[in-house]
């Protein structure tokens, strides 16, 4: 299976380049980003526990559509994540 270019994730529309070091980065990714992209970003995360504890606290900080989906990702890679913890909303 090849590996999809997350510099070409169409999340990132309004950058020049990935920089997963990068807090809004990895909140336009989780938010904005399509199936492969997100593929691609638990791969990486799989290998990275630094990356792997930065997303939980985006998903903590972040309103997303698919917080607690991402949070259950977390934990499938055994980060210690809080599954009924109420997640921030995107204001009305």
């Amino acid at each position: 299976m090849s590996r999809f270019d997350l510099a070409r994730s169409r999340a990132l529309w309004n950058r020049g380049h990935l920089d997963l070091r990068s807090d809004e980065t990895i909140a336009q990714l989780l938010d904005r980003g399509e199936l492969d992209g997100w593929r691609e970003l638990y791969r990486i995360a799989r290998q990275d526990a630094d990356l792997r504890r930065r997303i939980a606290k985006v998903v903590e900080r972040v309103p997303l559509a698919y917080g607690h989906f991402w949070l259950a990702a977390l934990r499938s890679l055994g980060e210690p994540v809080e599954m009924d913890r109420e997640l921030p909303r995107a204001e009305d």
